[in-house]
Parts: C-alpha cells; structure tokens; sequence
C-alpha cells in the first residue's frame, strides 16, 4: 500500500471511527477510540507523533501551541492555505474535532530533532540573525524574536516556535506569505513582513532559523515579556470558548 492509499485509507478513521470499531474482528488488534490512532493519517506525512517528516517540508506539530495548530486546520479546510491532502482530510470535520485535534498534538512533549545545518556564507547568516534578532530599526518591521518570544521557541496560544524547522520549509512559508498562497485571519501580520522584505532577506533570515540549535526548553512560554509589535489575527474557538 503507498502512502497515498494509506493517507486516505487512515482519513476514513477521522470521520467514522465508531463503524471501525464496530466491524473490526476480535481477532485484530483492538482499536483503542483515541485521537491519536484517529490522527495517524496526519503521522504519515508529518512523522510518528507528529515529530516531523524526514524531507523537512512537513513540519513539526507535536508540541506546537494548540491555538496555532487549530488556526492553520481552519487555514487549510478554508483555502488560505493550500495543499490538496490536507483540505481533503479536513473538509468534513467540525471545528470542535479540529480544536480536539490541535489540542491532542499540543499537549505532546517529546525530543525534537536538529534539523541539517544548511550551508550560508557568513555574511548571510549575519543578516539573518540581524533580522531575526533586531529587526530593520528606523522601519515597522519588527524582530522574529519580538512576536515569537526571546528563545524564538513561541508564545502560547497562537504564536509557534521557529527553531527545529529546515530551511526548505522556512523558506517555502516565507515565500507563500509573499505571494500570498498562505494566509491568516485578519490583520495577516505575517503577510505584511514577507511583503516588505527581500527575497534576499527572507533567505538570509530563513537560514539563521535553520542553523540555530535547540534550547534545552524547547515549548512555547506562556506570554511575551514585551507588548507585541504588531496586531495580528487568529481564529475565534467554537461556540465563543476562550482559547486554548
């Protein structure tokens, strides 16, 4: 069976876990009704638990804030962001399975893994950890570090970590937001900086990401020390919940 086969195969597990259960033999191996056998058909792509795929264009879920995780489902099943596998395993599910979804991959603490070190010249990775670090100063461009918290590992609920992440995809996220193939709720803070950087700049700061290693505590911190730069939007939860 390809993977493609078992993508699908596993997306039927999404939606009809209860006809599983009940039609499947006492002979196999018993189906345990957890969203983590349910969201097997997103570790086929995304790497066992959600730790990553081993070509670094599917990132990382596990561990990732919750709200986060539930903003970019909706992105996908709602077309602002686009990738035909993900909208199709989505379509039919309700926001309230999307939220447990995301909430199952965030709560997961498992070890990440270091991503290759892409290769930059020197003066490259400069310009990338001047932007990462420090922004464009005299401009409203505001530092990777100042939404995405000191560490860069994330901000709780919304805002993901940027480390442990390749190059590749880095620069493919970056490049979306310019183009505008990726998009976010209102204001789309993200679209506005990759609008207003170089492509220069987007690989040079995509670069530094890339090459920075883990710190010891990897997970998104509750809040930022500062007040954030810029508004930017995010999804409103079911039924007027508050946020994960």
């Amino acid at each position: 069976m390809t993977n493609l086969s078992r993508l699908l195969f596993l997306a039927v597990a999404l939606v009809a876990v209860p006809a599983v259960r009940a039609t499947a033999p006492r002979s196999e191996v018993p189906f345990e009704d957890t969203m983590a056998q349910r969201t097997m058909a997103c570790t086929i792509c995304h790497g066992a638990q959600g730790r990553a795929g081993p070509d670094g264009y599917y990132p990382r879920i596990a561990g990732k804030p919750a709200g986060y995780l539930y903003n970019q489902l909706l992105n996908f099943r709602d077309g602002r962001r686009h990738y035909w596998l993900m909208t199709r395993l989505l379509d039919p599910l309700s926001e309230d399975y999307l939220l447990e979804m995301a909430q199952h991959f965030a709560q997961l603490d498992l070890p990440y893994a270091q991503p290759p070190t892409p290769k930059a010249t020197p003066e490259v990775l400069e310009r990338g950890r001047q932007l990462a670090l420090q922004g464009v100063p005299g401009t409203n461009l505001p530092s990777c570090a100042g939404c995405h918290g000191e560490a860069l590992t994330g901000i709780q609920p919304n805002t993901p970590g940027l480390l442990g992440l390749s190059r590749d995809y880095l620069n493919a996220q970056l490049g979306a937001w310019r183009t505008g193939q990726r998009r976010a709720h209102a204001p789309d803070c993200m679209a506005q900086i990759a609008r207003a950087l170089s492509p220069e700049d987007l690989v040079a700061v995509a670069s530094w990401l890339a090459a920075q290693p883990l710190p010891a505590q990897p997970r998104a911190v509750e809040h930022l020390e500062h007040r954030a730069p810029m508004p930017c939007g995010s999804a409103i939860l079911p039924a007027g919940r508050q946020r994960p």
